[in-house]
């Protein structure tokens, strides 16, 4: 009983697997790790906080909590966890909607919006979910990145001139309220951006070692108290609360938990694929498996139990996580120490960020924004198969000029789309008897195969199903009727069939009905033993009869050979068999 309770529990709580073999030199490694994300996540909390229209001490405080559940639960080693913009991007697509960015609804919004977001996530990895990830292909993900990046470092033109501009996801909007104010631009402040940019750009070339985004931050803050620059008429963050977040709950609403959802599916959704993608490529790089429903449960976990104590939502970091694992990392603590720098911030640090510049907060955010854009990835989409690019494109576009989680929703659906039309329309391709062999290959890509004279032989490379059923009948049929030959049997190679459901079968029987009053017979090659259970309890194997079966096209070709050599007292069995053997390249018998 006991060894069954300790085998539960170290299947629940991973950490328990590598805890027993921790060593001294893993400790040295997390600590360097997990300090050295704790102070890069300092800035770039505080500054996605304001992407997400809630004020910069909640961006802290997404790194606090969710960092110390994770480890417990959390399957990879190397994830650094805290708030990334593109998560802000949805929480203030979603809670815009209902609430005025930085009031205290919408801060109370946004911190429900984390809980469903834990909730959504632990539920899906309870139920062994993780392969919805899926849903969010490659390309969805390609053009919300690239939208996304253009989206948050525009939303900061506003902060970056010094004027005072309404909040919007869509660019156009912002371009043209930018337009309309850019005569009330107050230089200062335009002038301080601007610099920040230039450092953060020409920093990591210069000392790449160097927290670029700290420096910046440390270098605004004291010119802000130095210079006095809030006399001057430049924005700066103000007063940020000290201490630890206190325990909260939600104040729970019906009809806010409705107008949420929408939010909370699409971000609990991006997270986990960014999540699990960064996971799959560490734990390559490592050796070590990843559990995706194990990561649901991490990453949600910490998401919930984080809402209690005021965060916003919180997942795996790009640049954090590739800091975290070459600044040494060994295991999922080093996120254990991250959190404590931003503990010691919040308890002793928070009064020095009083006279931090808002345009410096603005600069991070952009330069991070634009770093998200990815053109190698689009290239690559393109170059890999087209239509994925424009899937990309698409999702790009319309989340740009529709909205975020509507753009998302229509990649989703463009790709369904798409896939269910290649399903349905699979490759049929037509083979030959390649000469000095017993093999059957594809007419258009073999230039030795020869066609068989009266036997046509057909391979379907896909599932048949009855998204592809209507297709395959009428290619069968089509193409008996087509050819400036008589067919008097089609071979069908099935060994690339793994799956037959009852739509499928129906398109069986039509199909050999059709031939039939054609004249043609059909057989079946290469049914592995799932499709062949099918095909013998539906009726089909019965109708067909037992001849029509066999294990290749060759076996196949050689029966019908035979019957045919009985009834015509030919002998085309041996002349096949010695084509077959034979290395030569002329026709095969009777090949047309």
């Amino acid at each position: 009983m006991w060894i069954q309770a300790w085998t539960w529990l170290r299947d629940t709580l991973p950490l328990l697997q590598w805890l027993p073999d921790y060593t001294t030199e893993a400790l040295r490694g997390d600590a360097t790790a997990g300090l050295t994300v704790g102070v890069m996540l300092i800035p770039q909390g505080m500054a996605y906080a304001v992407i997400a229209g809630v004020p910069p001490i909640y961006g802290l405080y997404a790194g606090l909590v969710p960092l110390l559940v994770y480890p417990l639960i959390g399957s990879s080693r190397h994830l650094a966890l805290g708030p990334v913009s593109i998560d802000m991007l949805i929480i203030a697509a979603g809670v815009g909607a209902i609430a005025q960015a930085g009031t205290e609804r919408y801060v109370a919004l946004a911190i429900l919006l984390t809980a469903m977001v834990g909730l959504l996530q632990m539920s899906m990895g309870a139920m062994k979910l993780g392969f919805v990830a899926n849903l969010l292909s490659r390309p969805v993900i390609a053009g919300l990145t690239t939208a996304a990046s253009f989206i948050i470092a525009f939303s900061q033109i506003g902060n970056l001139l010094g004027v005072e501009l309404g909040r919007s996801q869509y660019i156009h909007v912002l371009l043209g309220e930018a337009a309309q104010h850019a005569g009330e631009t107050h230089l200062l402040t335009l002038g301080i951006g601007a610099a920040s940019i230039v450092l953060l750009t020409v920093l990591p070339r210069w000392l790449p070692t160097v927290p670029e985004a700290l420096v910046v931050v440390t270098a605004g803050t004291l010119a802000g108290w130095g210079f006095g620059l809030r006399e001057d008429g430049v924005s700066v963050v103000g007063s940020i609360p000290e201490g630890l977040p206190a325990p909260e709950l939600w104040a729970l609403s019906f009809s806010d938990l409705n107008t949420l959802l929408p939010a909370a599916i699409t971000l609990a959704l991006v997270q986990f694929m960014k999540d699990i993608s960064l996971d799959r490529i560490f734990a390559a790089r490592h050796g070590y498996t990843i559990d995706a429903n194990r990561e649901l449960i991490g990453v949600g976990a910490g998401n919930f139990f984080g809402s209690l104590f005021q965060s916003i939502p919180a997942s795996g970091s790009f640049s954090r996580s590739a800091v975290n694992e070459q600044s040494g990392a060994q295991t999922a603590l080093a996120n254990v120490f991250a959190a404590g720098v931003i503990a010691l911030t919040l308890l002793f640090l928070t009064p020095l960020f009083y006279h931090l510049p808002t345009p410096v907060l603005a600069a991070i955010i952009i330069v991070s924004g634009f770093g998200l854009f990815d053109l190698r990835e689009l290239r690559s989409l393109f170059k890999a198969r087209r239509r994925d690019g424009y899937i990309a494109l698409f999702t790009a576009g319309c989340t740009l000029f529709i909205g975020i989680q509507e753009g998302i929703l229509l990649g989703i659906g463009t790709s369904v789309v798409v896939m269910l039309y290649r399903i349905s329309r699979p490759n049929v391709a037509e083979l030959g008897h390649v000469p000095g062999t017993r093999l059957f290959r594809d007419l258009d890509r073999f230039e030795q195969a020869a066609r068989l004279r009266d036997i046509m032989v057909l391979r379907v490379d896909a599932a048949f199903s009855f998204a592809n059923a209507e297709y395959f009948k009428d290619f069968i049929l089509e193409k008996s009727e087509r050819e400036g030959r008589p067919v008097k049997v089609v071979i069908v190679d099935g060994s690339s069939i793994n799956g037959l459901d009852t739509t499928a079968i129906d398109a069986l029987f039509s199909v050999t009905e059709s031939l039939e009053e054609e004249g043609i017979e059909l057989h079946l090659t290469g049914l592995i033993g799932p499709v062949r259970e099918v095909v013998r309890r539906s009726g089909l194997h019965a109708l067909l009869g037992e001849n029509k079966f066999h294990l290749d096209p060759h076996e196949a070709v050689v029966s019908v050979l035979e019957r045919w050599d009985a009834g015509e007292e030919t002998d085309r069995v041996s002349h096949y068999f010695n084509m077959a053997e034979s290395e030569e390249t002329e026709a095969t018998p009777a090949a047309s």
